[in-house]
């Protein structure tokens, strides 16, 4: 997924890397390129890292790892975990149990990855929100949550990427204020799973869900993709959301056509 560039305001662009995943911010309107825009990008920044500290699967020393492994319990762990855990518990419920961040098995643990990201940077967006007369989007390794304050400025054009060819757009989606989540296994392999079989969906290439929420954009793009040849369906249960679905053999169908952009 990839951020286009609005015509009209000018735009700055902030760029770093965290959590193994570049986050990028694009800001225009009165704070663009000031102390008060510096600021706030350095807090979005320091809340990912803090994020990293604790829920990092891949850092032996976050509370997530040290949980996992028993050495410590939730109630020893900064109180955001129990967040963490408890909107997984209510995505596994609402995925009828194909989304789950605890996996049975030899090779399962704890894993709240799939809540963690876009939770992490809904968070990350609060000092972003209290920049006066100005617009943001706020993109993690893709997922993205933006903001257009401005009704003279033209929504945010975000493109999808074709999970079958990266170097072209499934489609290109416009818009103003919301969040925009992306699920496949084009970049990081298959790292999906349905819990219910412990196996890789076949038959979906990728999901694309628009809400108002990253959060719950980026656990629903997961959870429909988990569901396998059932994710359109599924997907459509879930109100507020619009989205995009990629299959295997390269059909695309979009949920709601209208209401993307809105």
């Amino acid at each position: 997924m990839t951020t286009a560039r609005p015509t009209a305001a000018p735009i700055r662009r902030y760029v770093d890397h965290v959590m193994g995943m570049p986050i990028s911010l694009a800001l225009r309107g009165r704070h663009q390129d000031d102390a008060a825009a510096r600021g706030a990008w350095a807090e979005a920044m320091a809340a990912l890292h803090d994020v990293d500290r604790v829920f990092s699967t891949y850092r032996p020393d976050s509370f997530i790892s040290r949980l996992a492994r028993g050495e410590v319990d939730v109630d020893a762990c900064p109180p955001e975990v129990a967040e963490v855990l408890g909107l997984a518990e209510l995505a596994r419920q609402q995925s009828g149990g194909a989304f789950d961040v605890r996996r049975a098995g030899p090779d399962g643990g704890l894993d709240p990855s799939g809540v963690v990201k876009g939770w992490a940077v809904e968070r990350a967006a609060r000092p972003l929100r209290v920049l006066a007369d100005t617009d943001f989007c706020l993109s993690a390794g893709g997922d993205l949550v933006c903001r257009t304050l401005d009704p003279m400025a033209p929504a945010w054009r975000i493109g999808i990427e074709d999970p079958h060819a990266l170097d072209r757009l499934t489609a290109v989606v416009p818009v103003r204020t919301g969040a925009v989540a992306t699920s496949a296994l084009t970049r990081r392999g298959a790292h999906i799973v349905d819990a219910r079989t412990g196996l890789t969906p076949e038959g979906v290439a990728s999901v694309t869900v628009v809400g108002h929420n990253l959060t719950w954009a980026d656990i629903d793009a997961t959870a429909a993709f988990a569901r396998g040849p059932d994710a359109l369906r599924w997907l459509a249960t879930r109100s507020g959301r619009t989205g995009i679905v990629v299959w295997a053999d390269g059909r695309v169908d979009t949920l709601a056509p209208s209401g993307l952009g809105s």
